[in-house]
C-alpha cells in the first residue's frame, strides 16, 4: 500500500479517492530516478505513460510490473476521462513522460487540471529537469529566469515569440530539436542581437555537451557539424540598451510597398520576418497605407 498519503490541514487523511502522482523519470541516465519514485512506480494501480513503448523499457530496468495505459496530446481527452475515473474508483495513478518531469513543456496539465477540480489529491514526486539541469552548469545567472519551452515551428511565429521576450531581463530558457537548432540560433542572433549563450545537449546521457560563447560564435560552430539528441537554448539577458531608432512597421511597409512596388502580401511578409509584429497587425497596417 503506498503510503505517501496527502497532509491536509496539518493531519493524514483517509480518502476514497484515488491519487494521481506525478512522477519525474530520468532525462537520460537511468541512475537519476529516485527512490521514491521506483517505490511509487511499483505500487500504483495504474501508469499512465506518453509512450508505453518507451516507459516500458524503463520500468522493465527497475523491475516494475504495472499496468500501463497510454496517455499523450493526441489521446488526453479520451484517456484522461478513462484515467479520472479510475481514481474516482480508489485507484492510485502514476503519471510519468518519457522523460523528465510530466507537465513540463510536456502533456499533463489537462490531467492535473480535471484531477484537482474534482478534489482527487494531486502529489509531485520531483526528480531530473532537462531544463533545471542545464541551468545548474551553464554559467549563467540563474537568480531569475524564464523558461520559454518550444520554440514555435514556423519562422514569422518564432521571430514573433523572440520579439516578445526581447527586452526581457531574465536568462531565457528555450527547448529545441537538433534539426531545428541551426534556424532558432539564427533567429535569436538576429532578433535578440549577439548575446552570451549556452547549448545543453544529451545531458546526463554519454555524449552530454555544453557549448558556450556569443550567439555568433555558437551559430557558426553549429553551422560546422552535426548536433543530435534533444537540446537546451539558454541565452543570458542583453547587456546594451534597447535601440530607440527602430523603423516603424508603418515606414517599413511604406518602403516596400511604394519604394520597391511589393504586392501587399510580400511586403506584410518581410516586414513580419523583420519586426516579429504579429502579422495581422502588419496586414492593418498595409492596408490603411494602401488606402
Amino acid at each position: 500500500m503506498i503510503s505517501d498519503i496527502p497532509v491536509i490541514g496539518g493531519n493524514k487523511q483517509s480518502t476514497p479517492l484515488g491519487v494521481l502522482y506525478i512522477v519525474a523519470t530520468p532525462i537520460g541516465n537511468l541512475e537519476d530516478i529516485t527512490f521514491r519514485a521506483v517505490r511509487i512506480l511499483k505500487e500504483v494501480d495504474l501508469i499512465a505513460a506518453e509512450d508505453t513503448r518507451h516507459s516500458r523499457k524503463l520500468l522493465s530496468h527497475f523491475g516494475i510490473s504495472r499496468s500501463i495505459t497510454s496517455y499523450f496530446d493526441h489521446n488526453k481527452s479520451l484517456k484522461g476521462t478513462f484515467i479520472l475515473e479510475k481514481l474516482r474508483q480508489g485507484l492510485s495513478v502514476a503519471l510519468i513522460s518519457d522523460a523528465g518531469t510530466p507537465c513540463i513543456s510536456d502533456p499533463g496539465f489537462q490531467l492535473v487540471r480535471d484531477a484537482v477540480a474534482e478534489g482527487i489529491p494531486v502529489v509531485p514526486v520531483p526528480g531530473p529537469s532537462a531544463a533545471i539541469a542545464a541551468l545548474s552548469a551553464a554559467g549563467l545567472p540563474t537568480d531569475r529566469f524564464a523558461f520559454e519551452g518550444f520554440l514555435p515551428n514556423r519562422q514569422g511565429k518564432r521571430r514573433e515569440k523572440l520579439m516578445s521576450v526581447k527586452g526581457d531581463e531574465r536568462v531565457l530558457v528555450f527547448y529545441e530539436s537538433p534539426n531545428r537548432l541551426t534556424a532558432a540560433l539564427a533567429d535569436l542572433l538576429d532578433v535578440l542581437g549577439d548575446r552570451e549563450v549556452v547549448i545543453a545537449r544529451e545531458l546526463t546521457k554519454i555524449y552530454e555537451e555544453f557549448i558556450r560563447g556569443m550567439l555568433s560564435q555558437v551559430l557558426a560552430q553549429v553551422n560546422e557539424r552535426e548536433v543530435r539528441g534533444e537540446v537546451v537554448i539558454l541565452v543570458a539577458p542583453s547587456s546594451a540598451p534597447e535601440a530607440v531608432d527602430t523603423p516603424s512597421v508603418e515606414l517599413l511597409l511604406a518602403a516596400c510597398l511604394t519604394g520597391e512596388g511589393m504586392s501587399v502580401k510580400d511586403a506584410v511578409k518581410r516586414v513580419v520576418l523583420e519586426t516579429g509584429v504579429p502579422r495581422s497587425e502588419v496586414y492593418a497596417a498595409a492596408l490603411r497605407i494602401k488606402k
